[in-house]
């Protein structure tokens, strides 16, 4: 499939998160939004970060894309605000040099993901974001920040009892949603 005939029924089932739709678009444009991201942060993690960060902003967005307009300059588009948004953020955080950081730093011998990692990664960012508001922020507070459960009721004024009950449901709605990454594949 082309840009510029980019079909129309792959962009619908991609608004309304078909999975396949989704592979889709990522394997026609994974390569492209990586290169930009990696243009502007010149780091390969950020990058992949970044593109991540940029498939999901496009499936949140599909609907405010004009069909009858080409797909990648729309979504390079996206990829380079959130590439920026991300150099912007990085530039905030305080940087230690290497030389600080030892031998044997997990950072300095990771060889990066896969793409097969990468996917997955953003199906679980997906399945969060699907979640209801109140149980997206305590998976959030509780496994992206570290949080435990007691810190998670104070930070959202609300009874350790609750934070339980929405963990519960949340990783219930998770575990629901990735049954597929755990399926062999066939």
């Amino acid at each position: 499939m082309s840009d510029a005939g980019f079909d129309v029924s792959v962009l619908e089932r991609f608004r309304a998160g078909d999975d396949e739709a989704v592979r889709i678009v990522y394997g026609q444009y994974g390569r492209l939004v990586f290169s930009i991201a990696m243009r502007v942060l010149a780091n390969r993690q950020s990058a992949q970060d970044a593109t991540q960060q940029t498939f999901l902003r496009a499936w949140r967005a599909a609907a405010s894309f004009e069909t009858g307009r080409d797909f990648a300059p729309w979504l390079a588009t996206i990829a380079r605000r959130v590439a920026i948004d991300i150099q912007r953020g990085e530039a905030r955080r305080p940087a230690s040099s290497i030389e600080v950081t030892g031998l044997n730093h997990p950072g300095l011998l990771t060889e990066p993901p896969s793409a097969e990692t990468l996917w997955e990664t953003w199906q679980v960012r997906l399945a969060i974001e699907g979640l209801d508001p109140d149980e997206r922020d305590i998976v959030r507070l509780q496994h992206l920040q570290g949080f435990t459960q007691t810190e998670v009721a104070e930070q959202l004024g609300i009874a350790v009892g609750t934070v339980k009950s929405r963990s519960f449901r949340a990783h219930r709605h998770l575990a629901k949603q990735l049954q597929h990454l755990r399926e062999p594949s066939a």
